[in-house]
């Protein structure tokens, strides 16, 4: 039996039928007794019964074969744990008749009617009666009350095989079918030939009034449930090209403002987790278009390493692309004079990555001369850096993109988005998040527009005090530029001054990043720009420049005079030099051999009063410091790595942080015993402990360890003899 008619669209191993009270015996299992025939249904007839039929039913009771009947059908998917079983239950109560009739052939439903609408629509006459026919296949899913995706799926599969194999449609056609299936879109995303479709519409007629009436709903619901882009990418397109349209309307930036508002929503917390990274993931995809076609034709394009060094190659066999790059004409340097660094110790990267500083080219002048600043890898045709591929020095021509009239206007459409996008205080940390590491492609980092545009969205990281916003600026491991090399002074993407870059070092000095490893990084690839700033006058520049002499970063002592030279030619800069030699000295009298060689602070001492004992006299002999039970905090830190002798260090029950870790594992090399027992500190600066290679013992009970970072102290503390990790998830 075919019994394609019984389920419309569903498996029979997904149905269960029970019989109405008028057709038991359709569906009695086999027994020892005759079933009772039917009441009050005398027009079922028995079929014919062979001879052989009757031997095999000799030694059971017969059976009359019904012809037609009533059924109710309920759809119970098969669950797979009890929760899921009491979920589905009260599907139970969900049925639908249907009457059923046995052909020579198939088993088919009387009541359910889509398999017709079906059949009429794949063989249309006139369009008004498609028209009809449509409406009443809407009517016929959404008054059915069977639970089941298919009821809904089905018809949306049937008119999008009617609209691929009928392209020859009006527009009114069009608007017509779309305004009759609006109402199964309400709780269904399109299927992927309707996504077509509609993309098709929003081109041809944005401003529609269908676009918003109908579109709207379905992009919302798009955005707030869809899970992944990458299983169904026509949904994302559908998306991009439903903003498109509303960019089109009369003040578009002003409708898709209003747009992204609605899905945000009015308070200051998006009840929709998936809303931002599904409008990131269309944002991305958009821009990406714009560069898409020079992309794909790269070999019609300039090669990386000739776009390092600024030069275009000329093809006679292929047509010149719409996305071109050009050459402006140099501007002619202002002869001013301004104080040059000398050149500071670079630490030699590996042969494969190129760090930001080292691309400084000069266009090619003529095809027999080029003056390089600086050499590119040894493997001249090997894929450089993202970014270094794109730098050049900025007294010297500078590379720009052309794009066409279209893509300029999408580009600038989701850029805008980016933007209202990071003006959103909830949203900001999970963007931040989403653009690192850097996911646009590097025509798009070298298209003065784009970086013009996304600036925006770099400042607001910028100003953001909260860290998991403002670390997303830093790169996400060495070797690998982030936003702050690209937008920092030399970066292809800096227009300005270097405020931005004084902004970005501001708040990641403000934060945890006052460290060595920071410091050095400024010392070797940004000394210049930090000393033109500070000239200027500007305060966090002279506080990195003072933070280079204090901690010894700059070892070159013609470099050290002309820091400390650019420090007093300010008077910002003259009042914090003269703060850090009386620092210099204090330390000098504090470090000077004499004193205790232990000292035990009282209980609910602070920082202040650590400060203040420290200052009081010479403790170059102290090995052993306790500050169990006090109230000092991580700003200790910047007294404690004053001692330049101490081995064993007690913070039980302080307030000390994982901030502080990091200051101590920078500058207490020989420390030996560390007590952090009921401290606050977690796996972030605990990890930082890894470079202490001379503790001896550590003391971590009660605190946030993981197991994870024990074994990586373990593995990187050769010497770590007593550890205790009671009570904490290592235990």
């Amino acid at each position: 039996m075919d019994f394609n008619g019984s389920g419309g669209g569903n498996e029979l191993h997904n149905n269960q039928f029970y019989p109405s009270e008028e057709s038991k015996p359709l569906l009695g299992e086999m027994s020892a007794q005759q079933l009772p025939p039917p009441e009050g249904n005398n027009n079922h007839k028995a079929g014919p019964c062979s001879k052989r039929s009757l031997l095999h039913c000799s030694s059971g009771m017969r059976y009359k074969l019904l012809q037609e009947g009533d059924i109710q059908v309920c759809v119970v998917k098969h669950p797979r744990t009890f929760l899921s079983k009491l979920l589905t239950s009260k599907f139970l109560r969900r049925w639908e008749p249907h009457h059923l009739t046995l052909t020579d052939s198939s088993l088919m439903s009387a009541t359910k009617k889509i398999y017709k609408y079906r059949k009429v629509l794949n063989n249309p006459s006139r369009w008004d009666v498609v028209l009809k026919e449509i409406r009443a296949l809407v009517d016929m899913a959404l008054t059915s009350p069977l639970q089941d995706e298919s009821i809904h799926q089905a018809p949306l599969h049937i008119i999008s095989t009617l609209l691929a194999e009928n392209t020859n449609l009006s527009a009114q056609d069009h608007e017509n079918i779309i305004v009759a299936i609006a109402p199964l879109l309400e709780n269904n995303h399109p299927p992927p030939d309707l996504c077509e479709f509609f993309c098709k519409h929003c081109r041809e007629r944005p401003r529609s009034m269908v676009v918003i009436e109908v579109f709207t709903p379905v992009v919302q619901r798009i955005l707030k449930h869809n899970m992944d882009f990458g299983k169904c990418p026509r949904l994302r397109l559908f998306t991009q090209e439903y903003i498109l349209a509303l960019n089109e309307l009369n003040a578009g930036m002003e409708v898709v403002k209003k747009f992204i508002h609605s899905m945000h929503g009015p308070t200051g917390q998006c009840p929709h987790p998936r809303v931002l990274p599904n409008l990131v993931a269309v944002c991305l995809a958009a821009i990406y278009s714009c560069y898409e076609e020079f992309i794909n034709s790269r070999d019609n394009s300039p090669s990386l390493k000739e776009i390092r060094n600024g030069c275009q190659q000329q093809s006679e066999r292929k047509p010149p692309m719409p996305l071109r790059l050009l050459r402006p004409e140099p501007p002619t340097p202002p002869q001013t004079t301004t104080l040059s660094p000398p050149p500071a110790l670079p630490l030699s990267p590996p042969p494969s990555i190129v760090n930001s500083s080292e691309i400084l080219v000069e266009l090619e002048r003529n095809n027999n001369t080029t003056n390089t600043l600086r050499k590119a890898p040894a493997e001249g045709d090997s894929e450089p850096n993202l970014i270094d591929c794109l730098l050049v020095s900025p007294a010297l021509n500078a590379l720009s993109i052309q794009l066409p009239a279209h893509a300029d206007r999408v580009l600038g459409c989701f850029a805008l988005i980016l933007k209202m996008l990071s003006d959103y205080d909830d949203w900001r940390p999970a963007l931040a998040s989403l653009l690192q590491p850097i996911p646009f492609p590097k025509e798009a980092l070298a298209h003065a527009k784009f970086t013009k545009e996304l600036k925006y969205v770099i400042q607001r990281f910028a100003e953001d005090p909260r860290q998991e916003v403002h670390s997303c600026l830093l790169s996400v491991r060495s070797g690998k530029d982030g936003w702050f090399q690209l937008y920092s002074p030399g970066g292809v993407a800096c227009d300005d001054d270097g405020e931005l870059f004084a902004s970005m070092v501001h708040i990641l000095m403000g934060s945890c990043y006052k460290t060595k490893k920071f410091l050095l990084s400024l010392a070797e690839n940004k000394l210049g720009p930090c000393m033109l700033l500070a000239l200027r006058g500007n305060q966090t520049m002279v506080e990195i420049l003072c933070l280079m002499l204090e901690y010894n970063i700059i070892e070159n002592k013609d470099t050290q005079l002309q820091i400390i030279s650019t420090l007093e030619s300010t008077q910002v800069g003259l009042r914090m030099y003269e703060q850090l030699c009386d620092r210099q000295r204090e330390l000098k009298e504090l470090q000077r051999k004499g004193g205790p060689t232990r000292l035990t602070l009282p209980s609910k001492s602070t920082d202040a009063d650590l400060a203040r004992l420290l200052s009081s006299g010479s403790f170059g002999n102290l090995e052993n410091l306790s500050l169990a039970f006090t109230n000092v905090t991580s700003a200790c830190a910047e007294q404690l790595i004053k001692l330049p002798s101490l081995k064993q260090l007690n913070l039980w029950s302080t307030q000390f942080g994982d901030a502080g870790l990091r200051l101590l594992s920078e500058h207490l090399a020989c420390l030996q015993v560390l007590n952090l027992c009921e401290t606050p500190v977690t796996d972030a600066g605990l990890l930082s402990l890894s470079s202490m290679k001379s503790l001896c013992s550590l003391n971590m009970n009660s605190t946030k360890l993981t197991a994870d970072t024990y074994e990586d102290l373990k593995a990187k503390l050769p010497n770590l003899k007593e550890v205790d990790v009671r009570y904490t998830e290592a235990w």
